[in-house]
């Protein structure tokens, strides 16, 4: 990650835009730690997320809708680690179970 990257600013903060979903677990200067939680066939909203590391604690069946339309499915097993460009996106569980998992971004 360049020097350059930023946390996205508070107004697309995801504590703020969707605390249902999003809890800080840890932070710092340098690194922010997300909990990451949708119930089945839930959405969050449609935001920019900066570049991430994401380790799935469940299976993931997701779906990214992005703003020109297109979707991309996600699907991994428990304990894999993903990761993710900085994009604007919804992210919407597409499972009949819970989906949980850890975000790091870096500041």
């Amino acid at each position: 990650m360049s020097a350059t990257s930023k946390i996205q600013p508070l107004a697309q903060d995801p504590v703020s835009v969707a605390p249902e979903h999003y809890r800080v677990e840890f932070e710092n200067e340098k690194v922010r730690v997300l909990r990451i939680r949708y119930e089945p066939h839930e959405k969050s909203v449609m935001r920019e997320y900066p570049s991430q590391i994401q380790i799935n604690l469940t299976v993931a069946h997701l779906v990214f809708h992005y703003p020109d339309g297109r979707t991309e499915p996600v699907e991994a097993r428990a304990g894999r680690v993903l990761s993710f460009p900085a994009s604007e996106r919804l992210p919407e569980n597409l499972s009949d179970f819970p989906y949980e998992a850890i975000a790091i971004e870096w500041k």
